[in-house]
């Protein structure tokens, strides 16, 4: 009697065949695995042209198994030319960015070799650099705005990681704090190469020369991308004003509540000709009588007119207000604005409060009331869990006895 073969799903380009006991699994992986290469090929603006399919072992944790890692990719030559093979561990803590990520590394490595099928069995294979791939994968992702609140605190120190030292970075070694950062750096130089001329062509060409690069990898992106030759200044000049323009939040991007109150709280403090205090605009019965005041105002109500299409929905009616105030001031016109003043004051005292109460339920209810773990503390977790945990016993003596004791519990 022969064994029945081992259930399996196909991708619709053909190219990932997914092996697993569990359809919706398997249907998942196909799914999975298709966007991420969809989203690789349009940064590269290419056709998919595979040559080489990829086989996905999807299993669920084995108690005998504790060991077993999470992801685990195997490329090897064979008699009949490259084999790709994925095992996939999935967890209750594994996350979608995590697992494209490795469905990624498995499409790059075949993209790296696919004019290189003749490579001689025990060849050691170049994989892709970490940065590649946390920067196509958070290309994938609404991730701008992640990235301009992480990219904010270095560029406002002034200590942006310069390329050359970026580049030789291992995420594995960071903490959960320093792989956001990578990431962040990761996705900005992917959107630089990307979008320098003839980018996405040049990146498809340097993924292609991956398997004989050199061990300089600063080198290598200036081989392949001219405006990055030169001196190592403007290297780091193009690096760091990619960096500082990713920091500042775009225009279409809606400020949350804490950061609209944070902006309307700069705006509203300012200094006039002659004094070095900074006044607020509830004190103008100080400052409107200095030479410029009338130039503050006005640019006052041009900015707030400005913020009112930026800040959180629930802010904009005090920014309006806020802003006919200060055009009323412009215009000479005092009746009335010290109570219009006090209004908007307590009003806008009254919404900040209700938003951090909002707040402070939202971070109650995910903590207790979520049906669904969000994955923002899963780095943590595993640094924790790993810690915790006792190394395994790996000398022979060690092994010698954990062979014996299994023998006689069974």
């Amino acid at each position: 009697m022969t064994a029945a073969p081992p259930e399996r799903s196909i991708s619709a380009s053909r190219q990932f065949i997914v092996y697993g006991a569990d359809i919706r699994v398997r249907g998942a992986i196909c799914d999975l695995a298709e966007q991420t290469k969809r989203g690789l090929l349009r940064v590269m603006d290419q056709r998919d042209d595979w040559a080489t399919p990829i086989v996905i072992n999807a299993q669920y944790p084995q108690a005998n198994l504790p060991e077993t890692p999470r992801a685990a990719l195997n490329f090897s030559q064979t008699g009949f030319g490259l084999k790709l093979q994925l095992d996939l561990t999935i967890a209750s803590d594994v996350s979608r960015p995590e697992v494209r990520r490795e469905l990624l590394r498995a499409v790059v490595l075949e993209m790296m070799y696919r004019g290189r099928p003749n490579v001689a069995a025990g060849t050691d294979y170049s994989s892709p650099p970490d940065w590649l791939l946390e920067g196509i994968v958070a290309q994938q992702s609404e991730f701008e705005p992640a990235a301009t609140d992480l990219l904010a605190a270095p560029v406002a120190a002034q200590k942006i990681l310069p390329l050359a030292d970026f580049l030789t970075q291992r995420p594995e070694l960071l903490d959960a704090p320093g792989r956001a950062l990578y990431r962040a750096y990761s996705f900005a130089l992917v959107e630089l190469l990307a979008q320098s001329p003839d980018g996405p062509h040049r990146l498809a060409k340097f993924i292609a020369d991956l398997p004989t690069a050199s061990n300089d990898p600063l080198a290598e992106l200036r081989k392949h991308f001219p405006e990055l030759s030169g001196s190592d200044g403007n290297v780091e000049k193009a690096w760091t004003t990619q960096i500082a323009r990713l920091s500042i939040p775009q225009a279409y991007q809606l400020l949350g509540a804490a950061e609209s109150e944070r902006l309307l709280d700069e705006t509203l403090h300012f200094k006039t000709a002659g004094s070095e205090k900074t006044w607020q605009l509830s004190e103008f019965a100080g400052w409107e009588k200095s030479s410029n005041a009338k130039s503050v105002l006005n640019g006052l109500t041009r900015e707030l007119s400005a913020q009112t299409m930026r800040v959180n929905p629930v802010y904009r009616p005090i920014v309006s207000e806020y802003a006919v105030i200060t055009a009323l001031l412009s215009a000479g016109k005092r009746k009335g604005i010290s109570q219009r003043l006090e209004r908007v004051s307590s009003s806008r005292k009254r919404l900040a409060r209700q938003m951090r109460g909002i707040d402070d339920y939202m971070n109650w209810f995910e903590a207790t009331k979520a049906r669904a773990l969000s994955g923002a503390f899963t780095d943590y977790m595993k640094a924790a869990d790993a810690s915790a945990r006792p190394e395994p016993r790996r000398d022979p003596i060690s092994v010698y006895l954990d062979v014996l004791e299994a023998q006689f519990q069974n």
